[in-house]
């Protein structure tokens, strides 16, 4: 099978490039940065013609906007990223009887007092553009009728770009103290372990008569405090004073979600996935980032 990658160049993009070297199957990887096969996917004719020339059969779209703060003033071009483009490869999917998988957030909830993890069924509240263009994304997808596996994933890092680890190992290791919010829950997950259960969904044709929407995190839950905790500690940098604090003391232009645990009950009884605990995945990683530091 010929499998389109778009957004190749970001955290899941990148491990999925690493996954794939052990497929049996033909990926074609995009993205609109120097380095890769250039495609558009808003543009509909460009994916058509792609999808024509290399016989595509599924589309995994890591694709995205997806600075959250950004997002707010943004305009147009966050609706057009995380909703249009979703579609646009929907439809062309749907034409030749493919398979998109989607990937989602958990910022489609926050909108409600949540203290019981989301489920996929749950209604979506989200409390920002980011997270209602996402929704809009899920909803765009579901109504062309294409076969989809719609993802939905937290607190993404990975060795790969701008994220969360990166920026605290760098802080935690040059700064005597920091504060980090406590009253925001979730799970982080580690890009290279979603890209093995998308891969194994896909390599083993899993979906066929399991399309829907799914959740994945890595398991267990934690504050963005506790997080930061974890990660200083396992680099060693004891030198950093790290704080608990609240929310508004980090002014921002949006409201994210206090509460957005995803329930995976359903992915891992569906498809068998294993899922890491979050702490020894944070573990692999930062053991990759100083080695190749």
């Amino acid at each position: 099978m010929n499998i389109l990658v778009t957004g190749a160049n970001g955290q899941l993009g990148n491990e999925m490039q690493i996954v794939s070297k052990n497929s049996k199957d033909n990926y074609i990887f995009t993205d609109v940065c120097e380095g890769y096969k250039k495609l558009d996917i808003t543009d509909i004719d460009a994916i058509r013609e792609e999808v024509k020339a290399n016989d595509i059969q599924c589309i995994i779209n890591c694709a995205a906007w997806t600075n959250v703060d950004k997002a707010e003033t943004a305009g147009e071009i966050v609706e057009t990223l995380n909703a249009k483009a979703p579609e646009n490869l929907a439809k062309v999917m749907k034409e030749v009887g493919g398979l998109l998988v989607h990937i989602s957030t958990d910022y489609v909830f926050g909108g409600d007092p949540y203290n019981t993890p989301c489920r996929e069924d749950q209604k979506g509240t989200p409390t920002g553009v980011y997270g209602l263009t996402k929704l809009h994304g899920e909803q765009l997808i579901q109504a062309t009728g294409v076969k989809y596996i719609i993802l939905r994933t937290a607190w993404l890092y990975s060795e790969f770009g701008h994220n969360f680890v990166k920026t605290m190992l760098n802080l935690t290791a040059t700064k005597p103290q920091l504060k980090v919010v406590f009253d925001q829950t979730g799970t982080p997950t580690y890009a290279g372990d979603l890209a093995n259960a998308i891969f194994d969904i896909v390599e083993n044709r899993k979906y066929d008569g399991n399309e829907g929407i799914y959740h994945f995190s890595n398991e267990g839950v934690c504050s963005w405090y506790d997080f930061t905790k974890k990660i200083a500690e396992l680099a060693g940098h004891t030198d950093c004073d790290i704080e608990p604090c609240h929310s508004d003391e980090f002014p921002s232009p949006v409201k994210r979600p206090a509460y957005s645990v995803l329930d995976k009950t359903k992915i891992k009884n569906t498809f068998g996935i294993k899922i890491p605990y979050w702490v020894d995945s944070l573990k692999k990683c930062e053991e990759t980032l100083l080695k190749n530091k």
